[in-house]
């Protein structure tokens, strides 16, 4: 349905795939639903959106509130680029800024990056401070477990359902 709808309201691939970073520094494509007019997307280097970004789509803004944008990364999950749990993985293009600015910053990359992590379900996503998604993302690495994946799927669901903070 969702793919259905891409197609009907605007030109375009169906999706969105970016260079980013993951587990051990490897590269990789992560796969989302395009949700910005395809002539915004050519440029791999440009920053995050910013509310009401006229490049994004009507339905854009809408898969990326309810996060439904991020469906195709179980994807990336089942070719073992992701887990579903983890830090969220970062672009190239800010990794070597990042890894001067902050202490311990490629520590993330010592477990596989996922759809969802400590720091989303803290309210650490899109264009917050990295510093505080880094802070959140060492303590998830510190205190991984069973019963931590699980609390942070609960959030992530609950925030999912009852959050509207997505560009």
């Amino acid at each position: 349905l969702i793919a259905l709808l891409i197609k009907l309201t605007s030109p375009g691939p169906l999706f969105f795939s970016q260079e980013r970073v993951g587990l051990n520094g490897r590269k990789f494509k992560m796969l989302k639903f395009r949700t910005m007019y395809q002539s915004s997307s050519l440029n791999p280097d440009s920053h995050w959106t910013i509310p009401n970004d006229p490049h994004v789509t009507p339905l854009g803004r809408w898969l990326r509130r309810s996060n439904l944008d991020e469906l195709p990364q179980f994807l990336n999950v089942l070719k073992g680029d992701m887990s579903i749990v983890g830090p969220r993985p970062e672009r190239p293009f800010f990794l070597e800024r990042f890894r001067q600015e902050i202490p311990e910053y490629m520590a993330r990359h010592y477990v596989k990056s996922g759809i969802t992590g400590w720091a989303q379900v803290n309210g650490w996503r899109g264009d917050t401070a990295i510093a505080e998604r880094v802070e959140h993302d060492l303590y998830y690495i510190r205190n991984w477990g069973m019963k931590l994946d699980i609390k942070i799927l609960f959030l992530t669901l609950m925030r999912t359902l009852f959050q509207d903070n997505a560009y």
